[in-house]
């Protein structure tokens, strides 16, 4: 596998807490990739991959041995750490340390991010995600193509 990110120091629920619309289980963190997705073990066990651009959850494997068994194709590899693109942004300079992953300007999941020049930096891995994951939770129900209006900062009260 590619670059591998230590993990053992990252708080997870700090990672979490933007994202517990959608992932609110307990869970610990066992990888990452250079792009802030998550890899999280379930209490039954289970390996959930949190796509944090995508804004989705997906469970991957029943268990951590089947998660390491996968990473052993190259095409499983590639689809969760994104190897061969993490590696053109390195060529670019952007390497990310294990507090920072890559960030876009124009967050990919909106299709205006391909026309976007430059639009990858390095990010704080902890303000990347929790931006997404507020982010993601605005547009959760949004169709796609349809215009939106996002609020940045503290998120609604439920008062």
């Amino acid at each position: 596998m590619g670059q591998v990110f230590a993990v053992d120091e990252l708080d997870v629920s700090r990672l979490l807490e933007q994202w517990r619309w959608l992932c609110g289980q307990p869970v610990t963190l066992i990888a990452r990739n250079g792009f802030g997705d998550m890899f999280l073990r379930t209490n039954d066990r289970k390996i959930l991959w949190l796509n944090v651009g995508g804004g989705t959850l997906t469970e991957i494997a029943e268990s951590e041995l089947g998660f390491e068994h996968s990473l052993a194709e190259s095409a499983k590899r590639e689809l969760w750490f994104a190897e061969q693109r993490l590696a053109a942004f390195e060529v670019r300079g952007l390497e990310p340390n294990d507090l920072q992953c890559i960030g876009f300007k124009t967050p990919v999941v909106f299709a205006e991010s391909r026309s976007v020049p430059d639009n990858a930096h390095l990010a704080d891995l902890y303000e990347q995600v929790s931006f997404l994951g507020d982010l993601h939770r605005q547009i959760a129900d949004v169709p796609n193509g349809a215009k939106i209006r996002l609020r940045i900062g503290q998120p609604p009260s439920d008062d």
